[in-house]
């Protein structure tokens, strides 16, 4: 599974409630029109940045702290963004992330930056960046990651792989 798209580049400790403010966590409850107020407190407009499926965030250290909110990998996903890569990930939104089948990739993210075009391949765990020739390496996923991904999230891979029916 190869992931292609431009760079939308964050810093180190991007808690949850920068990804989505928690002031629309009760006033909105459609997870595709919360997105539209993605990263709004640290990057007005940054929704009507995004070109949906050829998107993808770059981050630094711990990214997703704070809250356990499901709404913030949520929203991420349904404004288009087709991965998250970063230097590390709180260990809750990383866990939310794949339950709901949002695909993340801990690598490093130092020589990425703003507007690159790279592809990330997570069979090799290899990023690939058009603006430079030098690959990162990162650690490929286990089958059952790339399962939950390839299924949309839980909720789905249980249905299709344990007879579970919601």
């Amino acid at each position: 599974m190869v992931l292609e798209g431009r760079v939308f580049r964050f810093g180190d400790n991007i808690n949850t409630d920068w990804i989505i403010s928690g002031r629309y966590k009760f006033a909105i409850t459609d997870m595709k029109k919360l997105s539209q107020y993605l990263f709004e407190d640290i990057r007005t407009n940054f929704f009507k940045e995004i070109v949906p499926s050829k998107s993808i965030i770059v981050a630094g250290d711990n990214f997703g702290m704070g809250s356990s909110r499901e709404q913030a990998p949520w929203v991420i996903k349904e404004a288009g963004i087709i991965c998250v890569v970063a230097k590390s990930f709180a260990r809750i939104f990383y866990r939310n992330s794949f339950n709901i089948g949002l695909p993340l990739i801990e690598a490093d993210t130092s020589s990425i930056k703003e507007a690159d075009q790279i592809s990330v391949d997570v069979d090799t765990g290899v990023i690939n960046n058009k603006n430079y020739q030098v690959p990162i390496e990162f650690n490929p996923w286990d089958n059952f990651r790339k399962e939950l991904i390839r299924c949309n999230g839980v909720i789905n891979y249980l249905s299709r792989h344990k007879n579970f029916k919601i």
